[in-house]
């Protein structure tokens, strides 16, 4: 059964995607459903609001959404709101990976007797610092949007975090790496969910396919010696999970520990057809 008060996929096909945000249901694009839909089209037609980027981006029955709503996922909750581009402040694809993250931060504890120290890059709207928190982790959380990092400060309070040990940064993620090495920090967890192009808070470009390898480079000396792992995932279609698996592999497994690696779904009910939604690797010491 269902949370009615959480997320649920209800159908995908078409290039499009059917999902359920708590009580609002919307139609949004997909390039990875080629398939049909399974639900009749009179279930689509009852969506709160749809998205197109036909003719650009655009909202359908925006009118008709909350300007906040809040959802639960798996006991994490969610502020949402419509953005121009079609994000609501949530990928649930992530759930799973929040779940490692709060298990092996948990687990981390027990082990060595203090917290998992975390580092958070590409945050967003703080699902992975989050999880990371919930289980008594100290955590770093990096995003170069400021607003971004304030919806994420919003999403901790919601959560009862906002007197957890959370650094809350806005910045350029290579820069800062750069003067965390100068200051000499480790850190036990590195999670980082990359864009496939972004700028900085100062405007300095970011491409994944020329930037990612220097960047884990750069991870790699930040890495403590007692690590719990690296949790890298990501959108862009040609970074496949064996693309991630090669790449946490060279910079991290050709000595210890193991490289794990898949594709994120969207799930819903039993008979819902899960929805790829991106790829993840972890490297687990």
């Amino acid at each position: 059964m269902s949370d009615p008060n959480g997320y649920e996929l209800l159908d995908s096909g078409s290039f499009q995607k059917l999902e359920r945000f708590g009580k609002v249901v919307l139609s949004r694009p997909c390039a990875q459903a080629v398939w049909r839909q399974t639900l009749p089209k009179s279930d689509w037609q009852k969506v709160t609001a749809s998205f197109f980027r036909d003719g650009g981006n655009q909202w359908r029955g925006r009118e008709h959404l909350p300007d906040i709503w809040s959802i639960e996922v798996d006991g994490t909750k969610f502020q949402l709101s419509s953005t121009d581009f079609g994000h609501l402040g949530i990928f649930p694809e992530q759930r799973d990976q929040w779940r490692r993250i709060r298990e092996g931060c948990t687990e981390y504890a027990k082990r060595h007797n203090r917290p998992a120290r975390v580092l958070n890059l590409f945050a967003y709207s703080g699902g992975s610092t989050l999880a990371a928190a919930l289980a008594g982790a100290e955590v770093c959380h990096v995003d170069a949007s400021k607003g971004m990092v304030e919806w994420a400060r919003k999403n901790a309070v919601l959560n009862g975090l906002d007197d957890k040990p959370v650094r809350w940064i806005v910045d350029d993620v290579t820069k800062f790496l750069e003067r965390e090495l100068r200051r000499e920090r480790q850190y036990d967890l590195l999670i980082l969910d990359p864009p496939s192009y972004g700028r900085g808070a100062k405007g300095e470009v970011f491409k994944i396919e020329n930037d990612l390898p220097q960047l884990l480079s750069l991870l790699g000396k930040l890495m403590s010696p007692a690590p719990l792992g690296v949790l890298l995932s990501c959108h862009t279609p040609e970074l496949t999970p064996i693309s991630l698996h090669h790449l946490l592999q060279q910079q991290f497994g050709r000595t210890s520990g193991k490289v794990e690696h898949g594709e994120m779904q969207l799930r819903g009910e039993k008979d819902v057809l899960p929805l790829p939604s991106g790829s993840f690797a972890w490297w687990l010491a």
